[in-house]
């Protein structure tokens, strides 16, 4: 026997759950559409003959950064499809951006995501960072297999009912 399907009741702090702990997608039909952004980052650490190798051109797969931001864009782009209660959406903007430590040998990833509708996008921002990080070790990995990624983190967003937020945590900065 199922039970009754009704419009599921918020918990006070977790929106993706019922009142009976059963997970749903979030109803945004009443929110009004608000220019949305939200600004991710991560780093991937490598060995110096690598990001040698990454920064020259010189690996067998090609422009490991010029196809690592084309992925992180795909990877926001299937956000919806990856993260079970996310709604799809329409960006209209994402950026991938690659600085380079030479000093540590590592790759720092900065995405941001905008759109204009009723749910956030900080999401995409961090599916485009993991996605692009993981491009930049699967095009890598025949030449270092021991490459890190790390510190996978929202920065900022805002936009939305909860207007502004920004990353104090200063473990992560």
């Amino acid at each position: 026997m199922t039970k009754a399907t009704s419009k599921p009741k918020l918990t006070q702090d977790l929106t993706h759950f019922d009142a009976d702990g059963q997970a749903w997608m979030v109803d945004v039909a009443a929110k009004p559409e608000t220019a949305r952004r939200a600004c991710a980052s991560g780093s991937i650490q490598m060995q110096a003959a690598t990001l040698r190798r990454v920064l020259a051109g010189d690996t067998k797969k090609g422009d490991v950064l010029g196809i690592a931001r084309i992925a992180g864009i795909q990877g926001a782009k299937q956000t919806a499809n990856l993260i079970p209660l996310c709604h799809p959406i329409s960006l209209t903007r994402v950026s991938v951006e690659f600085t380079i430590a030479r000093r540590t040998n590592t790759i720092h990833c900065t995405t941001i995501a905008e759109t204009v509708g009723r749910t956030g996008v900080e999401m995409e921002a961090l599916t485009a960072t993991a996605v692009a990080l993981l491009t930049i070790y699967d095009m890598c990995k025949a030449i270092d297999r021991g490459m890190t990624i790390t510190a996978v983190r929202l920065l900022e967003k805002s936009g939305g009912k909860s207007g502004d937020w920004v990353n104090t945590n200063k473990l992560l900065k």
